[in-house]
């Protein structure tokens, strides 16, 4: 617990460095470049896009060349695409993020999925803006372990960066602030919003008996009441944190570590569940390998805390048959979106 702490403190005093620099740089984006059209799906709400960071087609294409560049790495070997995995939902397979230096961490990598509509960003909402969320990998020990300085001095001696940064933003060269730009532009373009679901909504397909009974489970309090936190339709997260009874006493005080507030211990982001078919293993230690486990837990396996989301506190241990949970299980699985998973745009 000790080693989480001082990472913290580490990378908050990181964040605040480049937050002060980026109140002190006022270049959005070159004069000339190009207004990004981004396509929201219907069903999803309109985005609001920071007015100092307004997306464009160069600053699009740069953030997703760094995205997929081991050169953010400090041995040049791990970029954020080898967490972030494109085929399971921008998510990783192994249970827990695994740094340049063989260091295992103790969260699994959050899937990057509609992270527009989001306003905190990783598993305690340590991060209060996709910009600056951008840092914590990078410069975490146990992650990518660079410096920013370091990587800006590396990008600025190859010999395309700097063209391309000027092109994106106006300068020839790199910046902890417009890397931190680019990639956020970049992953707000990282949406989803067209799987059998969706379709189902739009009218332009239908969901079979088994699908229906696990939407209907969804939404019923006296069963799933999944839709607490899940929302229905849209982003199918509150993206607020809950204690879900994952252990009777946090292992990974969560959200607590960021407030230091009691009633905050064992609290974590709930995630969107959409593609959540593939993005196991889940919770933000990988505990589980299924979604039918997954749904077991929240109907028989929760454990009672000092800070237990009230829904679970109210919920009736064993109110849904393993058929009900199966057809709930069946229902998730409608919020692949392969579009997604397969768009070229993104790779």
């Amino acid at each position: 617990m000790r080693k989480i702490i001082v990472a913290f403190v580490f990378i908050c005093s990181l964040v605040f460095v480049a937050c002060k620099k980026d109140r002190e740089e006022t270049t959005s984006s070159g004069a000339s470049a190009t207004p990004y059209t981004l396509a929201i799906p219907e069903g999803l709400p309109p985005m609001s896009i920071p007015s100092n960071n307004p997306l464009t087609v160069e600053g699009v294409a740069l953030g997703k060349r760094l995205f997929y560049d081991p050169i953010l790495s400090g041995n040049n070997t791990q970029s954020c695409a080898s967490c972030h995995i494109q085929e399971s939902g921008f998510s990783e397979t192994s249970q827990f993020s695994i740094g340049i230096d063989g260091i295992e961490g103790n969260r699994n990598a959050m899937p990057l999925i509609n992270l527009g509509w989001q306003t905190k960003f990783f598993w305690d909402g340590g991060a209060n803006g996709l910009e600056s969320q951008v840092i914590g990998p990078i410069t975490n020990p146990i992650e990518m372990h660079e410096t920013l300085a370091n990587v800006v001095a590396k990008l600025n001696a190859t010999a395309e960066y700097p063209e391309l940064f000027k092109a994106a933003f106006g300068i020839a060269e790199a910046s902890s602030q417009n890397i931190m730009r680019a990639i956020a532009q970049f992953e707000r373009t990282l949406i989803s919003g067209n799987s059998k679901y969706d379709q189902y909504m739009r009218g332009e397909t239908f969901l079979s008996s088994q699908e229906l009974n696990g939407l209907s489970l969804f939404t019923d309090m006296e069963k799933g009441d999944c839709s607490h936190c899940h929302s229905l339709g849209s982003t199918f997260s509150d993206f607020e944190f809950r204690n879900t009874g994952l252990d009777s006493i946090p292992v990974d005080e969560g959200r607590y570590l960021i407030t230091l507030n009691q009633g905050d211990r064992g609290k974590f982001k709930t995630p969107s569940l959409r593609n959540v078919e593939l993005t196991a293993p889940f919770m933000h230690d990988g505990r589980f390998q299924t979604l039918l486990e997954c749904v077991q837990h929240y109907n028989t396996g929760f454990r009672y805390s000092a800070n237990l989301d009230p829904n679970l506190s109210f919920a009736v241990k064993g109110r849904m048959t393993q058929q009900e949970m199966e057809d709930l299980v069946t229902f998730m699985k409608t919020l692949t979106d392969m579009e997604f998973v397969n768009n070229p745009a993104f790779h």
